[in-house]
């Protein structure tokens, strides 16, 4: 009977004690090393093998550690943007607001607003009349967009560098289930804004701009 590779390695760990029984020829077991030269004993292979081990799990804890001095940079950022829509007292000062945080602290380098059905300086750009399609679409989302830089209107918001935007984030501003408005962020980086990117941080700064606007507007 002819016994293949896996009916050997199979036996040995049904057998754990041949090695102890027969401690000669572990001895004498050698192995191609992974990286190329010399042969190495078993005993030199584990040890390698640890050794990457531990490489792998140093690094994971190093992109982890990483995560989270993002996570920490990105919490006090939020936490500097809710502070100060909290003591924005009309929609001029929430608006200023918005525009400098997002603006600076966050890098961002094209931010919008847009605003409907609600009173407002009509020769502002935020109360500018909007496409059929675009407050379609707005209504449409259930979470933030991330994507390409596409989108009804939206480009032309930035202005004259609109043309130069390749990823967009846009975040609805709501009053209850009643979408009224558009916070749209822009970057030439095409990869700023991502369809699989998370979205908490989005999110959170749209329900409280979207509070901060409602309470300026006698709306909360």
């Amino acid at each position: 009977m002819s016994l293949e590779a896996k009916d050997v390695a199979q036996y040995l760990k049904d057998h754990p004690e041949f090695f102890t029984q027969y401690a000669d020829t572990l001895a004498q077991i050698t192995l191609p090393d992974p990286h190329g030269g010399r042969a190495v004993s078993i005993t030199e292979r584990q040890i390698g093998m640890l050794r990457e081990q531990i490489k792998r799990l140093e690094n994971k804890l190093a992109e982890l550690i990483r995560f989270g001095e993002e996570n920490d940079v990105l919490s006090g950022k939020a936490h500097r943007i809710d502070v100060a829509l909290a003591g924005a007292t009309d929609v001029s000062s929430v608006l200023r607001v918005l525009y400098a945080h997002l603006g600076g602290d966050f890098a961002v380098p094209h931010v919008a607003v847009r605003l409907w059905e609600v009173d407002g300086d009509a020769g502002a750009p935020e109360f500018t009349p909007m496409s059929a399609a675009a407050h379609e679409f707005a209504a449409g989302l259930t979470r933030p967009y991330c994507g390409a830089g596409s989108g009804p209107d939206v480009l032309g918001w930035f202005g004259e560098r609109g043309s130069h935007v390749r990823s967009l984030a846009l975040v609805t501003l709501r009053r209850g289930a009643d979408t009224f408005g558009l916070l749209a962020l822009g970057s030439e980086e095409p990869q700023r804004f991502y369809p699989e990117m998370g979205t908490l941080y989005l999110e959170r700064i749209g329900e409280v701009a979207a509070a901060a606007l409602n309470r300026a507007l006698g709306c909360d």
